[in-house]
């Protein structure tokens, strides 16, 4: 399990030369390591690296750990200009608030996608510590990256917390046991491998290979494309047996885009089957869309969707002349975050979106957006295209939209947690027992929206404008509580509101003694989402 908090920035010290990475609220102990070796790949460019590291041959089992890593120069600066990223296990937090605590065996490899930049010169490490113990091995260099990671810096203080709802479970994961009859892809695979553990095949020749039923493993590591990966219209599993695209257990695989221009045609992952299992990836620095979903009957699982340069992860019509009756239908977007996605106008790059061209029975569940330059859920709809499908979203958390973790902003951004409409098109979408957290605009609004959409048991908490805004409508309000910690805009609600809510209108209510202190937030081992406020659990 993985927690993030908004207000530590976690612990950075260097002791002759190791920078340690330490977590917050760590559970169970941290037990050292030996024996461990490393083989990792990096991308460098003036003032910072990416790499994918793999830890092999565990010498000993450990139950919660700490990542370290060492730079020839003892002397190289740490603290102002330094800041990266770090997933394992598809589960992005920043180095500075690194927490993982679950159990490695002995044996075991653990497979770790980084991103790295700082002030000073251009250090490359010459080893790395797990628990304190040192792991050394080869690296290989490839090309510089056009451009690198942004920067993150400390969340503000003070999010909602939340214990997870009693919504339905998120779907079973894939099997942590590797089939023998799936096809394995590695980083350095061949498009005429076998595709088997040992003679590995690449993605794209993969996804031609599985059938109905069947898995790919993509093994750890960074994967380096320059065109878009496609699961085609057509390469479809059915409805009792899915085609499955999947981490291999225990690893995570980064697919990373940055070598594609910023342009609407170059999109990272392109889901344009349907009946597909995505779990447990990384989509990054696509030029469009990380993760396009234009297939129906999918479940996008446990993904990480960082630094693309539109919505990270979006659903929509294949072309445009698909018809109004194959818009993708019935995607379920489970326990995903999406995160840091800009564009350069500033103003279209959300966390996520089901908007312009989608059919109905869309859902996301369990998800977290933030960070994102322009809002964190975009439903738009235009005139052009006509209503979308209701969709539902329930039991997810936005926060800090219209911000990047470097501190960057754009004043053409909306800025919203949850935009909900456009061009006045009536849509009943249904948004329920979520967070909208500190986000440049409003919480919760309807956009223009007049449809009647059902908002009940959500909570908005110091949202730059309203926490919530619906200035029309026929919207049913139930349950729902709005919180400051200082003065601001009074909410809105037009529609059917009565006296289960607690709004804001200049003071707080009796819920808002719930919502104080730090926000964090985890994803429990079974992918349901925990927010916390000051380390307590809340249920909206």
């Amino acid at each position: 399990m993985r927690s993030r908090t908004t207000t530590g920035a976690g612990v950075i010290s260097a002791l002759a030369g190791v920078v340690a990475l330490a977590g917050v609220a760590t559970v169970g102990t941290a037990q050292a390591a030996t024996g461990c070796a490393v083989t990792y790949t990096t991308n460098d460019w003036p003032g910072g690296f990416t790499a994918a590291i793999t830890i092999q041959n565990l010498g000993s089992a450990i139950d919660g750990w700490t990542l370290g890593f060492a730079f020839p120069d003892s002397g190289q600066k740490v603290g102002t200009g330094w800041s990266a990223t770090y997933s394992q296990s598809g589960q992005n937090v920043t180095a500075t608030n690194v927490d993982y605590n679950g159990a490695i065996a002995t044996g075991a490899s653990l497979s770790i996608g980084f991103n790295g930049s700082w002030s000073g010169s251009n250090p490359k490490p010459t080893s790395f510590t797990l628990n304190g113990v040192t792991c050394t091995g080869s690296a290989t260099t490839s090309s510089p990256t056009p451009s690198p990671t942004p920067t993150r810096s400390p969340s503000p203080s003070a999010t909602p917390t939340r214990s997870p709802s009693p919504s339905p479970s998120p779907s079973a994961s894939p099997s942590t046991t590797p089939s023998s009859g799936a096809v394995y892809v590695s980083p350095n695979g061949r498009d005429g491998a076998a595709g088997t553990q040992s003679d590995p095949t690449t993605l794209t020749s993969a996804l031609t290979r599985v059938a109905p039923g069947g898995t790919i493993y993509l093994r750890g590591g960074r994967y380096a494309f320059t065109q878009t990966i496609t699961i085609a219209p057509g390469n479809n599993g059915t409805s009792n047996a899915r085609k499955t695209l999947s981490a291999y257990p225990g690893e995570t695989p980064v697919l990373n885009f940055s070598a594609q221009s910023e342009s609407s045609s170059n999109r990272g992952l392109v889901v344009n089957g349907s009946y597909w299992h995505v779990y447990g990836i990384v989509v990054e620095r696509a030029g469009d869309n990380g993760i396009y979903v234009g297939g129906s009957n999918n479940v996008i699982e446990r993904t990480v969707t960082r630094f693309n340069r539109d919505t990270g992860l979006q659903l929509g019509r294949i072309a445009s002349d698909t018809p109004r009756d194959q818009w993708p239908s019935n995607n379920l977007i489970l326990s995903a975050e999406s995160h840091d996605n800009a564009d350069s106008d500033g103003e279209d790059a959300d966390g996520f979106a089901a908007k312009l061209t989608t059919g109905t029975g869309n859902v996301f569940r369990y998800a977290v957006s933030h960070n994102n330059i322009d809002d964190g859920w975009d439903l738009y709809t235009k005139t052009d295209t006509g209503a979308i499908g209701p969709v539902t979203i329930e039991d997810s958390l936005s926060y800090n939209n219209g911000t990047l973790t470097d501190g960057s902003q754009a004043g053409a951004g909306d800025r919203n947690g949850y935009k909900l409409g456009g061009d006045k098109i009536s849509v009943s979408h249904i948004v329920r027992r979520s967070i909208a957290y500190r986000n440049g605009h409003h919480g919760f609004t309807y956009n223009s929206n007049p449809g009647t959409m059902s908002i009940s048991n959500n909570v908005g908490i110091d949202n730059a404008e309203r926490n919530f805004s619906f200035d029309a409508g026929t919207s049913v309000f139930r349950n729902n509580t709005s919180c400051r910690s200082g003065s601001g805009s009074n909410d809105k609600t037009v529609g059917d509101v009565d006296s289960s809510n607690q709004f804001w209108s200049g003071s707080n209510g009796s819920r808002c003694s719930s919502y104080t202190g730090a926000m964090g937030w985890s994803f429990a081992s079974d992918g349901r989402l925990v927010v916390t406020f000051g380390g307590r659990p809340v249920t909206p």
